[in-house]
């Protein structure tokens, strides 16, 4: 049985883009499309300039499995949000990766 599968995005905006507008943009998505399981994002406050490399930004999202995510990369609203968020960036990183649980959360 596999796993949860995750999507991982890092990325510095472009001077001047509408950061504020994209985030929203991408909880209306990530809210509109079922097949993302969960979503989490940051903004980084403390890693040393030589490490982040200038990316600002990360995004992840969880799917109960690679058939999900692959809904969620064809979903027309996806798609349309992509560009969008394509325009805005001027470095990413994105890594799609079945998620391998070393240390598994306490139950709740």
């Amino acid at each position: 049985m596999g796993g949860e599968f995750k999507h991982l995005v890092l990325v510095k905006f472009k001077e001047g883009a509408a950061v504020d507008g994209i985030l929203k943009g991408m909880e209306n998505l990530v809210s509109e499309i079922e097949a993302v399981k969960s979503f989490e994002w940051g903004q980084d406050m403390e890693g040393p300039e030589m490490l982040t490399q200038g990316f600002t930004h990360a995004f992840l999202m969880t799917f109960e499995n690679k058939e999900a995510h692959a809904a969620f990369v064809g979903h027309p609203k996806h798609i349309e949000f992509s560009a969008t968020f394509s325009a805005a960036i001027d470095k990413i990183v994105l890594l799609d990766f079945p998620a391998i649980v070393a240390k598994p959360p306490p139950p709740a």
